[in-house]
């Protein structure tokens, strides 16, 4: 067993299974309770329920780290109160009758961390599908369905019917079976398993009965379970921890995707840009108040140590060494006036054309004049505006909102900017995309953060490129690395 590398192996199995069946639709199949729900939420609210109900206060101080057991095994649980027979008696038959009640089917369930964006991974893959084999009993198909897409809906990921195959008994009848049969209608229905994931040791053991090839990988979600650990296939694979960054490479980013590399504004970060992937890179523009040269710097230049011309790139140094290599240049005009004028002349001299320009900046910094004047000079660029303040008003007002936003349209704006912790980022992004502006997430800070970002698919993101898994060790535009928790200067490039 390999706790540790679990998201890795299967990442290498898929890869495998594509390029064997380069033309089949591919499915991993994950079972639901303790498997992608965490079910001691479940328990700790029937619990609850049952004080609430029955004007008692038994479980008031239970905590979900307390609750170690299976839900079949409440019994095991409330032996821990002490309570007299008769009394847990009653309790467990009431929990049992209201564990998979509609109610709490639909509201009394949290997914584990990370599986939903392992489960959104998959399903952006070509001809790749996310099947769901469950125990849960037919009865309850409708209520499945919403309590999952309901907690999908934040991480885009969807589920349907067709790929939910269920317990035509009782919940608790020979799951195993049921299990087995599951993948068994899925390859019927034309797809190829590649990989099962469930809790119940006894689960994965039936399906890897029917699966002498090896062809399906065996996943052990080690959360709670029921039956013994020693049923686990030796083949199988266990881990408790969804990590995407272990699941998904650079290479499977989503194309239509701009990666934008952050604050190119000292020399070894513009070295660590021209000699990644990373297409695009963003300098912060300023104006030297000694030099009156155009510079490179994210924060202000108000200091006497700041302000040394030694320590600062030129723009018309950047410019040239971007436009050798081929990749494009995101310009941040931190100030208006001459910093608009002078940043296009250098952009003129050094060859840029509308495809790789990119200008982002406040509006009330440039104004409409400021940007009128980069929009003659580059009709076909990208312009850019932050909207964080307005995002309160995008999400309670959305009229009004878009008002706001068209107002941006008219004014030449083409792209709008929003920081990647923003709540309900998803439906932000969801909504700004409905409407018709593209849209860039920035101050993306690692790469679990990055590829949370990517799975909502905007048009841009913007990120220091903090990725050591990755072999990126980025700075951003903050000085002397201090956004990151590892010492720059001991990696080796």
């Amino acid at each position: 067993m390999d706790p540790v590398n679990w998201m890795e192996r299967l990442a290498s199995h898929y890869e495998v299974m594509r390029s064997r069946y380069p033309e089949e639709k591919l499915i991993i199949l994950f079972d639901i309770d303790g498997t992608i729900l965490d079910t001691r939420y479940l328990t700790l609210n029937v619990l609850r329920s049952y004080d609430s109900v029955h004007g008692t206060s038994y479980f008031r101080n239970l905590r979900v780290p307390e609750i170690t057991t299976h839900e079949d095994n409440v019994r095991e649980l409330l032996a821990r109160f002490g309570l007299p027979t008769a009394d847990l008696e009653r309790i467990a038959a009431w929990c049992e009758r209201a564990y998979w009640s509609p109610d709490a089917v639909l509201w009394a369930h949290r997914p584990f961390s990370g599986v939903m964006e392992v489960m959104r991974w998959f399903q952006m893959q070509p001809d790749t599908f996310v099947g769901l084999n469950t125990g849960r009993s037919e009865a309850i198909r409708e209520e499945t369905l919403d309590c999952l897409n309901e907690l999908g809906r934040e991480y885009k990921v969807r589920f349907t019917s067709d790929l939910l195959h269920m317990n035509p008994g009782p919940r608790d009848r020979n799951v195993p079976h049921v299990k087995a049969a599951g993948t068994l209608q899925f390859q019927r229905a034309g797809y190829r398993v590649f990989a099962a994931v469930d809790n119940e040791p006894a689960n994965l053991a039936a399906i890897a009965e029917m699966d002498p090839s090896h062809e399906i990988m065996l996943l052990h979600a080690d959360t709670i379970f029921e039956s013994q650990r020693k049923a686990l296939p030796p083949r199988s694979v266990s881990g408790d921890v969804y990590d995407l960054t272990q699941l998904a490479q650079e290479t499977d980013l989503p194309r239509h995707v701009q990666l934008v590399w952050h604050g190119i504004n000292d020399a070894r970060n513009l070295r660590l840009f021209l000699a990644s992937n990373v297409a695009w890179g963003e300098a912060d523009v300023r104006l030297h108040p000694a030099s009156e040269q155009l510079v490179l710097r994210h924060d202000p230049l108000n200091g006497a140590h700041s302000c040394r011309q030694e320590d600062l790139l030129l723009l018309e140094d950047v410019l040239e060494s971007v436009g050798a290599s081929g990749k494009s240049i995101k310009l941040d005009l931190k100030e208006g006036g001459p910093v608009v004028h002078e940043s296009l002349a250098a952009l003129r001299q050094s060859g840029f054309d509308d495809s790789r320009v990119w200008f982002n900046a406040n509006f009330h910094v440039l104004g409409k004049e400021g940007f009128a004047v980069l929009q003659d000079a580059y009709p076909s660029a990208i312009f850019q505006v932050p909207i964080d303040a307005m995002v309160p008003i995008l999400l309670s007002r959305p009229e009004e909102g878009l008002e706001c936003l068209e107002e941006l349209r008219s004014r030449g704006i083409n792209r709008v900017s929003v920081k990647w912790n923003r709540p309900q980022m998803s439906r932000l992004v969801e909504q700004l995309n409905a409407w018709g502006f593209e849209t860039n997430v920035y101050n993306v800070p690692d790469l679990k953060a990055f590829l949370k970002t990517a799975l909502l698919q905007p048009r841009s993101i913007t990120s220091d490129f903090n990725f050591p898994q990755w072999h990126y060790f980025g700075r951003g535009s903050g000085q002397e690395g201090k956004y990151h928790e590892y010492a720059v200067e001991t990696q080796v490039i």
